[in-house]
């Protein structure tokens, strides 16, 4: 199991053919204070945000819809959704990390469950 720790990263998605690699910049938040943050107080996101470890998250206080993706162990995406600010998301059981995005930004990076994604950080 890999040790996550707060800072950057890229995110990179192949699709279901292996032909067309996305990589998509990544914020990490991996210490309890930066995973209960997240991305409240903020007008946006550029690329993404990873919460790890994460089963669920909410969306009060949010300003702006986000795209939630539930990633297993392996990371594989287990589900995706929408959700609009002042949502509750059910706890995923098998999902150990979660990727935050605006709204319709997975479905242009062609997220979508059973993608294989792969993370890498710095260092």
């Amino acid at each position: 199991m890999a040790r996550w720790r707060n800072g950057t990263g890229t995110l990179t998605i192949t699709d279901r053919d292996g032909e067309r690699e996305t990589e998509v910049p990544l914020r990490i938040a991996a210490s309890y204070r930066h995973r209960t943050r997240g991305l409240l107080g903020q007008d946006g996101v550029d690329g993404a945000l990873m919460i790890t470890p994460c089963g669920s998250v909410h969306s009060f206080r949010m300003r702006f819809t986000i795209d939630v993706a539930y990633l297993d162990r392996k990371f594989n995406v287990v589900a995706v959704h929408t959700m609009k600010p002042g949502r509750l998301g059910l706890p995923r059981l098998r999902a150990r990390h979660v990727i935050e995005s605006e709204a319709g930004a997975m479905a242009g990076w062609g997220l979508r469950p059973g993608t294989q994604v792969r993370i890498t950080q710095p260092g």
